[in-house]
């Protein structure tokens, strides 16, 4: 992985861009989940619904605080055995940490540690989590490649960081942490 092409993703999400990087799976587009505009126009550029919320992705637990730290020790547990990997649990959010744009009409945030290498430097950084939501116009089968993000995107996106997908064959599952509930 080249670090400069690395500080340039950096860069554009700072700058209030929106990338694309490689995920587990599939191509995921991103952005600084506590940048309303940022948020706003990948919602806009996807044609997604605000309400639906959004993924967000780290590198560890430790960026994930103080979101995981009302969890408890069972809560706790059951995330550390999961992660990092391809499972994306929805958390309560009581004290409403995360903003609205991200968690849409839910009380809880979609949270994944990734295991995919360069999503996770991304995430280190960049300092903290990302939106992480597949490369795509709603209801479109998600991007496999740069090339097919071009074509859903043109030159939209600010900037595109080149890499590997992770060679998982279906995006994360998610979880509600509470419920157990699978719902993807």
């Amino acid at each position: 992985m080249n670090s400069w092409h690395l500080k340039q993703a950096v860069r554009a999400v700072r700058a209030g861009g929106i990338i694309a990087y490689p995920t587990e799976a599939v191509w995921g587009v991103g952005c600084d989940p506590f940048d309303s505009s940022a948020v706003r126009r990948l919602l806009q550029l996807k044609q997604r619904p605000e309400h639906k919320g959004l993924i967000l992705v780290a590198a560890s637990m430790a960026q994930l605080e103080p979101l995981v730290a009302g969890l408890s020790d069972a809560e706790l547990a059951q995330l550390k055995l999961s992660w990092p990997g391809p499972n994306t649990w929805l958390i309560p959010d009581p004290d409403n940490l995360i903003p609205g744009w991200i968690k849409g009409e839910h009380q809880s945030v979609a949270v994944r540690v990734t295991d995919h290498p360069q999503t996770a430097a991304l995430c280190l950084a960049f300092g903290g989590p990302l939106v992480s939501t597949s490369a795509n116009l709603a209801g479109q089968p998600p991007a496999m490649s740069a090339g097919d993000i071009r074509q859903a995107f043109g030159y939209q996106i600010d900037y595109l960081l080149h890499g590997a997908l992770g060679g998982r064959n279906q995006p994360s599952v998610i979880r509600d942490l509470r419920s157990g509930k699978v719902l993807r």
